[in-house]
């Protein structure tokens, strides 16, 4: 059963609120900063209030102040009482004496296996090849034939020499018949002319004659000359058919065959021939210690094939100069090699004891003072002062230095260095 409900007397109808808006007069939009309801009016602080909340906050600001500055006040000043105190106190500090190096020392330098000599034998003949005697890896001895070359045109060059110079005998022989006929004329028309029986003419004429046919044999001599010349040429090579080992040693490299054309000079190589015994190991010496180096003294070679063997050496010669790039000298050191157990262009090291030209000290590490005023050391000094004395180095190994200059082993050295080590201030030795 539907009930009608019945709609609330404090409700308006939609119609009633329309003429109720548009009656009521248009006024201007409330401004960005309206809140919408009136302020009450500010209270006002009486006078004696605000000095009094004003030196309340100074009074808690001081206090807060006073409580944070007191304690680093009193900090500061007690820092500066204890570097005052450690100023006027004596560091106390251990020393030690420089050590004296030994006179000699142990130089290992890399080296390279080298050949006593070695050369690359050219054709001085041009021709083919008839035979060759030696290959590669063969020993050989000074004079060893080691190919023969064919040149006939130098065999036919050498026949035709021979026969130029019987042709320049023969005019020789020529040339004296003449003179000599020449000569007698000569003496005839001598004795002739002064009977009258013969010109003058006829007598200059026989004597200019006789010239010319004695300086005929000047130049048929002089033709002899040059062609036995043109032949001991062509002879010698002639000679060169034959290449010959110039040294003992043995061939590393073999570049022909038979039937090669070979021309003379350096475009075809023959072979190429090595002596090994013995072997030279070339070594840069450093500047510090090139003087010591001397001749004939012994060296030791280690190659990393034989790890367990040493080859005995001996300094043959050095470059007596210093590279001007490396500051090292070269040096040539000779090593035996009749087995042929060392091959040329073996790496290898060599140990060599050499003399110290100067005298060098060992201290500790920690005892060097290295700034921008150089590497030094703190020396105590009789008077329980510090001195700090500049030092040359000679070698860094780590745990010690070496020092090569700057020292003369009576120092007392400060063992371990520290900022707080300044020139002449006074120290106490520990252990004293």
């Amino acid at each position: 059963m539907n009930r009608l409900i019945s709609q609330p007397a404090d409700v308006l109808d939609p119609e009633t609120i329309a003429e109720a808006r548009t009656a009521l007069p248009q006024s201007e939009p409330p401004p960005a900063n309206d809140l919408g309801f009136a302020l009450p009016e500010p209270a006002r602080m009486k006078v004696p209030r605000a000095i009094s909340i004003v030196l309340l906050l100074s009074a808690i600001a001081g206090a807060a102040f006073f409580a944070r500055w007191f304690p680093q006040h009193r900090a500061k000043l007690a820092l500066a009482a204890e570097v005052s105190s450690q100023k006027d106190s004596l560091l106390r500090v251990q020393v030690v004496r420089p050590k004296l190096k030994a006179s000699t020392q142990a130089l290992v330098l890399p080296g390279s296996v080298q050949p006593l000599q070695e050369t690359t034998i050219y054709p001085r003949a041009s021709g083919y090849v008839r035979k060759w005697y030696f290959d590669i890896g063969d020993r050989v001895k000074t004079g060893d034939e080691l190919t023969v070359i064919d040149t006939p045109e130098i065999d036919q060059q050498l026949k035709q020499a021979r026969a130029q110079l019987a042709q320049a005998q023969a005019s020789l022989l020529q040339a004296k018949a003449n003179s000599a006929f020449s000569k007698a004329d000569l003496k005839r028309f001598e004795r002739l002319a002064p009977d009258g029986i013969a010109s003058q003419q006829e007598l200059d004429k026989g004597r200019a004659q006789a010239e010319v046919d004695a300086a005929n044999v000047s130049v048929a001599q002089a033709n002899i000359d040059a062609q036995q010349a043109n032949v001991e040429r062509l002879t010698q090579l002639k000679s060169y058919t034959r290449v010959l080992a110039p040294f003992d040693g043995i061939v590393t490299a073999r570049t022909i065959e038979i039937g090669s054309l070979v021309i003379a000079g350096n475009g075809s190589p023959l072979f190429k021939v090595t002596a090994t015994d013995p072997v030279r190991v070339f070594v840069q010496v450093p500047q510090g210690l090139a003087p010591s180096v001397k001749s004939a003294m012994s060296a030791l070679v280690h190659i990393r094939e034989y790890p367990q063997r040493n080859f005995d050496g001996s300094i043959a010669r050095t470059a007596g100069a210093l590279d001007s790039t490396t500051r090292t000298m070269n040096t040539e050191v000779r090593v035996p090699n009749p087995k042929g157990e060392l091959l040329t262009g073996m790496y290898a090291e060599v140990s060599l004891n050499l003399s110290i030209p100067h005298k060098v000290y060992e201290i500790p590490a920690t005892a060097l003072f290295n700034d921008a005023a150089g590497p030094r050391v703190a020396v105590v000094t009789n008077d329980d002062s510090i001195h700090l004395a500049p030092v040359v180095i000679e070698r860094d190994s780590g745990p010690t230095i070496e020092i090569a200059n700057g020292l003369d082993g009576s120092e007392r050295i400060v063992k371990l260095t520290s900022a707080e080590l300044t020139e002449s201030r006074k120290v106490s030795i520990a252990g004293e």
